[in-house]
């Protein structure tokens, strides 16, 4: 799935991991800071981006920067998924599952967070494996880059769109 361009749309932030290590040296302790930022516009477009640096703050802005840069479309039907997706990465598994209307997100922490700068609003998730921020982000990305809507998987095999619409 092609990257999009962040200056085209209206991008909400959320910050998903702070993270502190140290480095011992001749005087003690120096400590450097790790950040996993995901932004998105709510309507299907959604990336994340992580920043290494002294300060939290500055952290946190070359994550911004680099989820800016890394955008991708996603697939969402109406409220929620087209059907349901395992996302993996690493260790990683996270089940995506379209819920009804008025269920809301049924997800915690990055897996949130990516759904919700989606632009989903009804989903079920089950996050199995690793519960590393990191790889749980980017396994929830691979699943909403995996899902297809009917009417595409419908052109690609060959099939008119009107059986798929009408059964």
């Amino acid at each position: 799935m092609a990257t999009v361009k962040a200056s085209e749309l209206e991008l909400k932030d959320k910050l998903v991991y702070v993270g502190r290590t140290a480095k011992v040296v001749k005087g003690g302790r120096r400590f450097s800071f790790s950040a996993m930022v995901v932004v998105g516009d709510g309507n299907g477009h959604v990336g994340y981006g992580l920043g290494k640096a002294g300060e939290v703050v500055d952290a946190v802005t070359k994550a911004t920067d680099a989820a800016k840069k890394n955008i991708h479309k996603v697939t969402i039907s109406g409220n929620t998924l087209p059907h349901t997706v395992v996302g993996r990465f690493g260790a990683a598994k996270v089940l995506l599952r379209p819920a009804t209307a008025g269920t809301g997100v049924i997800a915690a922490g990055g897996v949130r967070a990516i759904l919700e700068l989606a632009g989903v609003q009804d989903v079920l998730t089950k996050s199995m494996g690793s519960s590393n921020p990191h790889n749980t982000v980017k396994a929830t990305l691979a699943g909403l880059i995996a899902l297809e809507d009917a009417v595409s998987v419908a052109a690609r095999r060959g099939v008119s769109t009107e059986k798929v619409i009408n059964g």
